[in-house]
């Protein structure tokens, strides 16, 4: 059962192709009066166990797979996401990953590399935490990290330039679409958090001695560059919304909110497949019917043994 759209309007969440955007154009906070916490926490849970049936078709149709990206800033609430959200999928057919800094050894390689490893098998579902599109999001911000790449003919910064980003913006749209047409659904999320949260929510993790692992100096460090990380988002949103590849900017300050949206989203993605459990042949029928046969007849065999066994015990005890 799908969530209402009229609670979730996914209309308002997705990026149109060929459409230049801001992210300050997009809401952070649920500004809905239909929801409440406690009732979206209900719906997100009957959700999950829909979205578990449809993992099962997913797995048995074995045409699809699905790769899930979720992008954001620090604590916008993506791993909680994933936790909250894929809690009802069946691990065997889940995997999440990740990105840190690339190390040397994918360094050693093209950009795309190690995400193509992590790329999900038919029938089954990656979740990338951060993904390729750090390589247009960090890099932008910080473009000396594209030197470490070592690429032909990019040995300063200065050559770092527009040319340079509509042309990896143009590779990452042709990479997502050779995916899409071998049977990979594509999904991405920008949670949308604002910088007012982020602070409460870094404040909260310095102040939980539970949460202080998950505080670290890098983090305030990148918040210094907080507008060049919104524009960057923007820019790069625009330039890689697809038909095929579709962008969902997910506000992020109410967690429950966000975690409800993503799972809408995933559900009415899923929706457009038109999944079902593969039919079988008549040939293949009968062969069931006979197995069926053999495997009662097991049960039947094993009852006349027992009653044999009763009815010797019997016999010998009448002759005593």
């Amino acid at each position: 059962m799908p969530i209402d759209e009229k609670v979730i309007r996914i209309k308002d969440l997705i990026v149109k192709p060929n459409h230049k955007i801001k992210t300050r154009d997009f809401a952070t906070k649920y500004e809905g009066k239909t929801l409440t916490k406690q009732n979206a926490e209900r719906i997100l849970e009957i959700s999950r166990k829909n979205l578990a049936k449809i993992q099962d078709e997913l797995y048995a149709h074995n045409k699809y797979s699905v790769l899930i990206v979720l992008q954001a800033m620090d604590a916008a609430g993506k791993d909680g996401a994933v936790k909250h959200i894929m809690s009802g999928f069946n691990p065997l057919g889940v995997k999440v990953y990740s990105f840190k800094a690339p190390t040397a050894h994918e360094l050693d390689h093209y950009y795309f590399w190690r995400h193509e490893l992590a790329l999900p098998a038919r029938g089954e579902i990656a979740i990338h935490n951060r993904s390729h599109y750090e390589n247009v999001l960090v890099t932008r911000v910080h473009p000396t990290y594209v030197l470490g790449e070592n690429i032909p003919g990019i040995d300063s910064l200065d050559k770092i330039n527009k040319t340079f980003w509509e042309g990896r913006f143009k590779q990452i749209r042709r990479w997502e679409k050779n995916l899409t047409e071998n049977g990979i659904i594509i999904m991405k999320f920008f949670l949308n958090v604002s910088k007012k949260e982020q602070k409460r929510r870094f404040l909260e993790r310095i102040e939980d001695p539970t949460k202080n692992w998950k505080f670290s100096l890098s983090d305030l460090k990148e918040r210094a560059y907080w507008d060049q990380y919104q524009e960057a988002y923007g820019e790069v949103i625009s330039a890689t919304a697809t038909e095929n590849a579709p962008w969902f900017i997910i506000p992020a300050d109410d967690k429950w909110y966000a975690r409800l949206a993503i799972a809408s989203v995933i559900h009415k993605q899923f929706s457009k497949l038109e999944l079902s459990y593969p039919s079988v042949s008549e040939a293949q029928k009968a062969e069931l019917q006979k197995a069926k046969v053999q495997l009662m007849g097991e049960e039947e065999s094993k009852n006349m043994k027992k009653v044999g066994s009763t009815g010797k015990t019997s016999s010998k005890k009448r002759q005593q």
